[in-house]
């Protein structure tokens, strides 16, 4: 077994995983087994249980619930691997790397959390309780992925202008439909803003007739004309534009996992798993899917979906301008660049309730910042002589992402 381990550890594209599930392979399902192999300078106990394969033991230390694997591994001359969610400077650690590493490249592969222990160097263990940590206080929407706007379904950003003691009321109602996303309050006349998402054209336009009379307050309808920079929490070197694509057709099993996905991955050893027994299909159809979406622009990133006031405590306002349609195209790519700015996207003008037509998110550390790099940009990009207005969030009354 060795032997193989180093011939795959030597030849193989992905040397921990190919070690780690060509060894499994050999095993049946729930006989325990270990063996040692060289990953990256590092001496690994592998173990197989059941369908799942996790590391447990490793040069820096060992971790498991086993009395009798602890009775083996103290044998060895090895320490218990210490608990990394005790450590505060390392648990801080932890959290940055999830949150600033892994919105991209997450791997697709059926045990993505154990591999990324190993790129961290912790236990799988403490990387699903860091996740589930983050997620609780809302730093994180989910782990999963982030669809191209209007490659799959319908969508549309909403507004309302809601007075003050009723806004309470009218965001509780919104919040049941399940086709309600990103929902925030902001300081502006139009004060409640919102994305609505749904299947189809026709589902959307219903769901959107159907907030306004439960609401009774008309919305603001705002869909999508053209992303210059589309992606919370990243940070981009070469933005593009582009005019969204027809949506992709799907058929049921697709549907579904779709739905699934936009839920987020289940923190589990295999979470691809538990995808497809929701979905009703195997998990290398799931992975296979997600491969696909991807590389053909459906999926724009898969990895840790960060909620954008994550990285912006205090600072968070929607710049908007109404700018020459013939200057769209090249202010909208300029901003796209300009640092601080994360959102920019061109969406339709709603005379006259709603005259603009440029949209951007800019951050800073708090409002006066906000605002000193707005003046900033403004002046940068020759914009000061179109109309303009701050939104600054000021809460999210929404937990769905």
């Amino acid at each position: 077994m060795t032997v193989m381990a180093f011939f795959w550890l030597t030849n193989g594209v992905d040397p921990y995983r190919s070690c780690l599930f060509k060894f499994a392979s050999h095993y049946p399902p729930n006989r325990a087994a270990t063996s040692s192999c060289l990953h990256s300078h590092r001496l690994c106990r592998l173990r197989r249980s059941g369908n799942c394969c996790s590391i447990i033991a490793s040069r820096g230390g060992y971790r498991t619930d086993c009395p009798a694997e602890r009775k083996e591994l103290k044998g060895t001359g090895m320490a218990p691997m210490r608990d990394t969610t005790a450590d505060s400077a390392l648990n801080a650690s932890l959290g940055s790397h999830l949150l600033n590493d892994y919105q991209q490249n997450f791997p697709l592969c059926p045990a993505p959390f154990a591999e990324l222990a190993v790129k961290l160097g912790v236990a799988e263990t403490a990387v699903l309780r860091k996740l589930e940590q983050l997620r609780r206080e809302g730093r994180i929407a989910r782990v999963g992925a982030v669809f191209a706007p209007k490659r799959i379904g319908a969508s549309t950003l909403a507004a309302m202008a809601v007075p003050a003691d009723k806004l309470a009321v009218v965001a509780e109602a919104i919040n049941r439909f399940p086709e309600v996303t990103h929902n925030y309050e902001r300081e502006h006349r139009y004060n409640h803003w919102f994305v609505v998402t749904a299947g189809s054209e026709g589902r959307l336009q219903a769901a959107l007739g159907a907030i306004e009379q439960s609401t009774g307050y008309p919305l603001l309808r705002l869909p999508l004309l053209r992303e210059y920079l589309f992606d919370p929490g990243m940070t981009h070197d070469s933005p593009s534009s582009a005019v969204p694509s027809a949506p992709t057709v799907l058929d049921e099993i697709e549907r579904r996992l779709v739905m699934a996905l936009q839920e987020g991955l289940p923190l589990f050893i295999r979470p691809f798993s538990v995808l497809a027994s929701r979905v009703g299909c195997e998990e290398n159809d799931v992975l296979e899917r997600i491969r696909q979406w991807s590389a053909e622009g459906v999926i724009k990133r898969f990895g840790v979906v960060v909620r954008p006031q994550t990285l912006a405590a205090q600072g968070d306002a929607l710049l908007v301008h109404d700018v020459p349609d013939a200057d769209v195209l090249r202010l909208g790519n300029l901003l796209a660049r300009a640092p601080g700015v994360s959102l920019c996207y061109q969406r339709p003008r709603v005379l006259p309730e709603w005259p603009y037509n440029l949209f951007c998110a800019v951050r800073g550390a708090d409002h006066d910042e906000v605002r000193r790099n707005i003046a900033d940009l403004r002046q940068r990009l020759k914009l000061t002589d179109c109309p303009f207005d701050i939104l600054f969030a000021l809460s999210r009354t929404a937990t769905a992402a």
